[in-house]
């Protein structure tokens, strides 16, 4: 990778995802040939996520379990002056991670998302990507399902992730948006269906709402997160 560019480092928090992760990881190997470092945060998995993930990252640490813990974990041992974050069910466009720090550069800005579409026949989820999408331009807040990435600097200013149970991906946005507008890009990372699926596509969306709009209205996260384990395992 070129030495004018930004050195890219690509964190992945990961619980019990044997099944997908080593799809996942595949799509940054020609990331890590290029010069670019992909670092997985396990959070307690008890199945082969660690065996797996071994070979085809740069570093597999553990964290307390929790997204915006594991994160933040992943990125204090970074090396990368642009950080990427992951999720392990999403897969992100051929080539498009080798030429981001260019493209970030270019824009000015300090951070930003791709646009998402969802692995999924239901016609239903290609609306809520659109919608995701539109959304997120609109009011400069990203989904972590979009592979939020942001400059080193711009990142530790922010604090990291606010290190709560749900929305911190609405969190972080809120604070990084304070710096810069996201760069928007329109290449689309590719995220699992399955949160949809395994709670009904209609449920999850209305799950969904009811706690952005409960967070917005400035409900406890905590309590929020409560209500969304409720809904799941009672599904």
């Amino acid at each position: 990778m070129s030495e004018s560019l930004p050195f890219v480092s690509v964190v992945v928090p990961v619980l019990d995802e044997a099944e997908g992760i080593g799809r996942a990881l595949a799509g940054l190997q020609a990331l890590r040939d290029a010069g670019g470092e992909v670092i997985v945060v396990d959070g307690g998995s008890r199945d082969a996520t660690r065996a797996i993930a071994s070979p085809l990252a740069d570093r597999v640490i553990d964290a307390p379990r929790g997204r915006a813990l594991q994160m933040n974990a992943g990125a204090r041992v970074a090396r990368g002056a642009l950080l990427v974050f992951l999720h392990a069910d999403t897969v992100p466009p051929a080539g498009a991670l080798e030429g981001l720090g260019a493209r970030l550069e270019a824009s000015g800005r300090s951070w930003g998302r791709f646009d998402v579409s969802i692995d999924a026949a239901d016609p239903l989820l290609a609306l809520v990507a659109l919608l995701m999408n539109a959304r997120s331009r609109w009011t400069g807040v990203a989904t972590g399902d979009q592979a939020i990435f942001a400059r080193r600097d711009a990142f530790e200013r922010a604090g990291g992730f606010p290190e709560i149970p749900v929305m911190e991906d609405v969190a972080l946005s809120k604070i990084l948006k304070r710096a810069s507008p996201p760069l928007c890009l329109r290449d689309r990372v590719v995220t699992s269906g399955r949160r949809w699926q395994r709670r009904g596509t209609l449920r999850t969306i209305f799950l969904m709402w009811r706690l952005r709009l409960a967070y917005a209205l400035g409900a406890d996260p905590r309590h929020l997160a409560r209500r969304y384990d409720v809904e799941r395992t009672s599904s």
